[in-house]
């Protein structure tokens, strides 16, 4: 980024930061992607609370970003298990920001396995969490109960911009993957694999590109939804993947296990829209299946009598090619500020919540008269 951009945008975020003001002695755990972008929004959030760690998610790392960053901030290694454990996960907390009030800045429900026993027996006090993702939303709402508030800010209608354009960067990045084997998608059979707000963008996307889309959600209301605008729609995930030579998941909940993979035809492509952890069970593959590198960012998977390829190891396909939204990702960010100041000043109890609509009507403001000039 460029030493312009880079002013522009820490002048957005200090409008933002100067409309939504952090209580004193807040201290952030923060679980994010670490693209070019991303240190202004760290700055942001050094500016509303003390920064306790910053941890990249392993698969959407730049490394020059991440060489900048080491050098204002403490960085440490993610992992599922570093918090699926509950007294790993207090230790780590105890080690790191031990005795503070705490902010848990989250993508994809890394802490709630944890939660119950961070806010229970931490020595500080875990004032909320933040979670940026509908896989991580999810992953909240099928707690039992939730023992601190969290806000969510991955249904905000400030995210659909994001969504809509991460869904086109994903058959971006898909089509370029494709070609590098001298494949094209136009006129294949394609299978979107959940029809939320990226399933339909990409959905859409690749109609555009003259693709045969095939459509399926477990919702039967999504199914609907996929009907009316013109998409086939199947009732289970095999008859789905059946005649499918492209499929792309976009569920964040585990679209493809074990059993489903043998439903793949030969040669087709495989590829999702985030942490293949949360998408695809490949690891459930090992022994089963033999991995071969073809290509950058392309593995095919072999048994007798059946192939397969899995794009970018089963990450996030999009992030091959940095997953840039342009400027839209900054309104997610700003409410992930805002919620981060509304914690810290305890406008919430226990339970999942989102931002007031004044208070994203706010930042909508704000953003337009930075960047819309």
């Amino acid at each position: 980024m460029e030493s312009p951009e880079k002013a522009r945008l820490d002048a957005f975020f200090r409008q933002v930061t100067a409309r939504f003001p952090a209580a004193e002695n807040v201290t952030t755990l923060i679980i994010t992607h670490l693209l070019s972008e991303r240190p202004a929004f760290l700055r942001a959030m050094a500016s509303i609370s003390t920064v306790g760690a910053v941890l990249p998610k392993p698969r959407s790392i730049d490394q020059p970003t991440l060489k900048d960053v080491r050098c204002a901030f403490t960085v440490h290694d993610l992992s599922r298990e570093l918090f699926t454990d509950p007294t790993r996960a207090l230790e780590y907390l105890e080690d790191t920001v031990g005795g503070r009030n705490v902010v848990l800045v989250d993508i994809g429900g890394y802490f709630a396995p944890c939660l119950d026993t961070l806010v229970e027996k931490f020595s500080g006090r875990i004032l909320g969490v933040v979670e940026d993702t509908e896989n991580g939303h999810q992953r909240y709402a099928a707690l039992d109960h939730l023992a601190c508030p969290v806000v969510s800010v991955a249904r905000s209608p400030l995210k659909d911009c994001e969504d809509h354009l991460v869904g086109r960067s994903i058959v971006f990045s898909t089509d370029a993957l494709v070609r590098a084997r001298g494949d094209v998608l136009t006129s294949r059979n394609a299978c979107v694999i959940g029809f939320g707000k990226v399933g339909r963008a990409i959905a859409q996307t690749l109609r555009a590109q003259d693709a045969r889309v095939t459509v399926y959600d477990t919702d039967p209301i999504r199914r609907v939804q996929a009907h009316s605008q013109g998409f086939r729609t199947s009732t289970s995930t095999a008859a789905a993947l059946q005649d499918a030579e492209l499929v792309l998941c976009a569920t964040g909940n585990l679209a493809l296990r074990q059993g489903d993979f043998s439903a793949l035809r030969n040669g087709a492509y495989l590829a999702s829209v985030t942490s293949s952890e949360d998408e695809l069970e490949l690891g459930s593959l090992r022994g089963h299946y033999q991995r071969t590198p073809v290509g950058e960012h392309l593995t095919r998977y072999e048994i007798t009598g059946h192939y397969f390829y899995v794009l970018a190891d089963g990450g996030a396909v999009n992030f091959v090619h940095g997953a840039a939204v342009g400027t839209y990702i900054h309104l997610v960010q700003a409410e992930i500020l805002a919620a981060t100041a509304a914690l810290s000043r305890g406008h919430f109890h226990a339970g999942i919540h989102e931002m007031p609509t004044p208070d994203r009507q706010a930042i909508a403001r704000v953003w337009f008269n930075h960047f819309d000039r």
